[in-house]
């Protein structure tokens, strides 16, 4: 029953450049809304847009041309 559901995730992970920078950076920003802090959004803002370049930093699909 579970399995359908984390397949998905898992298969989105293998294609990530850093998929455990990815998931250390997402659950950094999930304790960080969760903890309030003394200047608002600040860290939340930074740590979102961090994950979010993290999700789009695909791998090569062809490992022979030069990373961009």
């Amino acid at each position: 029953m579970l399995k359908p559901l984390i397949a998905p995730i898992i298969a989105y992970f293998a294609k990530l450049r850093f998929p455990v920078l990815f998931g250390i950076t997402v659950t950094l920003f999930v304790v960080n809304v969760l903890i309030p802090d003394f200047i608002p959004f600040a860290d939340e803002l930074i740590l979102g847009l961090t994950a979010a370049l993290l999700a789009r930093w695909k791998k090569c699909k062809n490992p022979d041309l030069p990373a961009t």
